[in-house]
């Protein structure tokens, strides 16, 4: 099976971007998400997402922000695809006409199809789930239970939530999904990305066989 994509949120420097890309990364997240450790300025993202190569996606990660605030970035910054974290309808996610990514926290109870379904969008590219701490919308670096997880959606899946290097392989080889995305997985303390950890975690996703 083709390994799957690898996208890495939360950058916030040139020298790590760059170098990311450099080790196969596929995409680079950045954060507009004040109470986040990772979040990025309109100014420092304007700059980074100006310098990425070709065929590398930038990503702007929001969590129900206000609509002004999410033209400002893209009146500034070079993004590629919008990320909603929060509670975002599909009227939310679509007035911007950019293609977007809609994030979910799994929970037993949640029925993923049922939630897919309700954005199905031309514009929609993929449902991206996480793990679900109470009052947290992501980066917790919680792992859920992957067999939550059902073998079809109607839309393609981005496996998110408490991924690292020595887990991402197996997570791959049950879930199959379309892509893969880490952040806390890869970082010596919150915020901080670790580039050895970042090197070793897209070696094991291209491990995958």
């Amino acid at each position: 099976m083709p390994a799957p994509k690898i996208k890495v949120c939360g950058l916030r420097d040139r020298a790590t971007v760059m170098q990311t890309i450099a080790y196969g990364a596929d995409a680079i997240g950045f954060v507009f998400y004040p109470p986040s450790p990772r979040n990025v300025s309109i100014e420092v993202a304007a700059q980074l997402t100006r310098q990425l190569p070709a065929f590398v996606t930038s990503v702007a990660l929001f969590v129900n922000a206000e609509r002004e605030f999410v033209r400002s970035v893209l009146d500034s910054a070079v993004i590629d695809l919008l990320q909603f974290h929060g509670d975002e309808s599909l009227e939310d996610c679509t007035q911007f006409g950019r293609p977007f990514i809609k994030a979910i926290r799994v929970k037993p109870d949640i029925n993923l199809v049922e939630y897919a379904q309700r954005y199905q969008h031309p514009l929609c590219r993929g449902i991206l789930v996480d793990a679900w701490v109470d009052g947290v919308p992501g980066g917790t670096g919680e792992a859920f239970d992957w067999r939550l997880l059902p073998a079809q959606l109607p839309l393609p899946l981005i496996l998110s939530g408490g991924l690292h290097a020595e887990n991402v392989a197996d997570a791959v080889r049950l879930v199959k999904p379309w892509a893969v995305d880490v952040s806390s997985g890869v970082e010596s303390s919150k915020g901080v990305k670790d580039l050895q950890r970042v090197q070793a975690f897209i070696n094991a996703v291209h491990s995958v066989r």
